[in-house]
């Protein structure tokens, strides 16, 4: 069994400077390094965007060998860096810098699982005569799928205060690796009290199967409706090519103005009206 001081070393062997940087996503992922290089990019897929510290700690790593196969990574287009937003008072220092897949390194993992899924799917349509039933049946499926999902969130849901049921959301969301975060939309009037919030998830394990059946993300908007007790409006989709699946959750009573509420227990289905988000949670689209 080896010691930290020499799987240390091998990291560092690994990694050495000498050593070739292949040039592709593929090339990358099945190269001799793959075991560890290829964990550090799964925990990014899975978690989304992590700072060298997070993934050290998630994988057991030293962040300076973390460090060493994320500059591979972003040599081969696998991943790209930002700087952490900062929400409130900011301390000294730079923030700290956060990884993300991009659409290569999304690629690379998903090739082979989405033509699974994109299969399956595509014969649960098949099976009941295709056109409209077979909508319905990718649609029924779908619903079924973000039910039992939304049922582990129950829990977190219920014992958040009043007004907090949206970052108990992103937070549940988040844990399953969809990146999730909060933005509160402030009215365009002299109250600037909030209308709504707009609920960004900054990654979507299933976008490249949603490109084919749109049935996926208005199954997750319905249950997240559901969850929320509430009119929520779907502005933009990573499977749609934005960069961010965004959805518009009104305040307790913004939604009045802009006609009747449904029952709380009541969610949109796909074809529903659902009330537009005002202006201002437009423009502030993350």
């Amino acid at each position: 069994m080896k010691t930290s001081r020499e799987h240390d070393q091998q990291l560092e062997a690994e990694s050495a400077p000498g050593c070739a940087v292949p040039e592709t996503a593929t090339e990358v992922l099945l190269d001799g390094h793959r075991a560890t290089r290829d964990r550090v990019a799964r925990s990014i897929l899975d978690h989304g965007p992590s700072s060298a510290a997070d993934l050290a700690g998630r994988l057991g790593l030293t962040s300076a060998a973390v460090r060493r196969h994320l500059d591979g990574l972003l040599a081969a287009g696998l991943v790209e860096s930002r700087e952490q937003r900062v929400y409130g008072s900011r301390g000294r220092g730079r923030p700290a810098k956060l990884f993300a897949l991009t659409e290569s390194g999304r690629d690379a993992f998903y090739q082979a699982y989405d033509q699974l899924a994109a299969d399956a799917l595509r014969w649960i349509s098949d099976a009941v005569g295709g056109g409209k039933a077979g909508e319905e049946a990718v649609a029924a499926f779908a619903r079924a799928r973000f039910a039992k999902q939304g049922q582990k969130y129950l829990d977190s849901l219920e014992q958040a205060g009043d007004g907090l049921r949206t970052e108990a959301l992103a937070e549940a969301l988040s844990a399953d690796g969809y990146a999730a975060t909060v933005r509160r939309v402030p009215s365009a009037g002299v109250s600037k009290a909030p209308v709504g919030a707009q609920l960004c998830q900054h990654h979507c394990p299933v976008a490249h199967i949603a490109e084919q059946f749109p049935q996926l993300c208005e199954a997750e908007t319905e249950v997240f409706s559901q969850l929320l007790g509430t009119h929520v409006q779907r502005l933009a989709t990573i499977a749609h090519g934005d960069g961010v699946c965004t959805t518009y959750v009104p305040a307790p009573g913004a939604a009045s103005s802009h006609g009747k509420r449904q029952a709380p227990d009541a969610a949109p289905t796909a074809g529903t009206s659902i009330p537009s988000a005002p202006a201002s949670a437009r423009r502030n689209l993350a």
